[in-house]
């Protein structure tokens, strides 16, 4: 039985992972965030919830403990959770982490796209992004960094993968074909080790 901790439990992906998880495995899960009156019908025998902020390095430490996957979706200043997550899982020996993020770590982006992204993110976020991925890359961990183009909540599941050090492909992506991705991974936790995965819909490149 594998035991997985959603870190930004409330988050659109998250609550699609959550509850693929729940039908498709007999996974057991942890579901951490900020504030726990936002999740409802808990499932008593295969769910705990956790109230606790990411960056409150002790609390996260005491609910990895007994993890299997870590699985990150979270908003905010990335670097310092980035730095909590790999602190947490380091003191429990916990190795599998599925972090997303968005697309344009590594400048991959091509064209004026590329150049959009840069300029409607901004700089600080972007650099923000591109340390937490840092830390990441750089830690013992066994983690899969998921890029995301633009998400939609378009009732698809449909989507293409670019390694780290190839050009990004695509605009989009809809929620579920990345929530599609995070299972695979949680089923098969050897899939895509030490990756960073850009995704995006087929087809869908453009200015």
């Amino acid at each position: 039985m594998t035991n997985v901790i959603i870190l930004g439990a409330n988050g659109q992906i998250a609550k699609l992972v959550r509850q693929r998880l729940l039908s498709e495995t007999n996974a057991q899960l942890t579901l951490y965030l900020r504030n726990v009156q936002r999740i409802s019908d808990i499932d008593s025998k295969r769910e705990r919830v956790i109230e606790g902020d990411v960056n409150d390095t002790a609390k996260l430490t005491a609910a990895i403990g007994d993890q299997d996957i870590v699985y990150a979706n979270l908003g905010g200043e990335f670097e310092p959770m980035a730095q909590s997550i790999v602190k947490a899982m380091a003191t429990n020996d916990v190795k599998r982490l599925i972090y997303i993020t968005g697309l344009g770590l590594y400048h991959e982006v091509p064209g004026e796209f590329g150049r959009w992204v840069e300029a409607s993110v901004g700089t600080d976020v972007m650099d923000d992004t591109r340390r937490a991925a840092k830390i990441i890359e750089n830690s013992n961990l066994d983690y899969t960094i998921v890029r995301a183009a633009y998400m939609s909540n378009d009732d698809v599941i449909n989507y293409e993968l670019t390694e780290k050090g190839e050009p990004f492909k695509g605009t989009i992506i809809s929620r579920k074909s990345i929530a599609d991705l995070v299972m695979k991974i949680i089923k098969d936790p050897s899939l895509y080790e030490h990756s960073s995965l850009g995704i995006d819909q087929p087809g869908t490149d453009g200015d």
